[in-house]
């Protein structure tokens, strides 16, 4: 491959990786904690859009339960975001013809 060639090809790797990063920005995620009672929804990201509590949380005695729950669920949230970034990054090498593992530049 010449030096060209590698130009117009990181050039192209560079267009699609900004493209997803702008549809990522569009797709949401779900996290959640205590079996469902704390839920979290966020973009890829990572700009929450909502916190769900369940009602048989807001106990004032129970205000640290509560903080660890939405921590919780703020990680998982992350963590499902993370997924997703990876999942889209590794269909856009592969349809670029990358190797698995490639390091982008950007």
């Amino acid at each position: 491959m010449n030096i060209q060639q590698m130009m117009q090809q990181a050039k192209v790797m560079q267009e699609k990786m900004q493209t997803m990063q702008e549809k990522l920005g569009d797709v949401v995620v779900e996290g959640q904690a205590g079996g469902g009672l704390v839920k979290v929804s966020s973009t890829c990201k990572g700009d929450v859009r909502s916190i769900a509590l369940d009602e048989s949380l807001i106990v004032p005695a129970e205000k640290e339960v509560l903080e660890d729950l939405i921590k919780a669920a703020l990680n998982d949230v992350k963590s499902k975001a993370d997924e997703t970034l990876a999942e889209e990054t590794q269909k856009m090498m592969d349809e670029l013809g990358l190797p698995a593992g490639t390091q982008l530049p950007f």
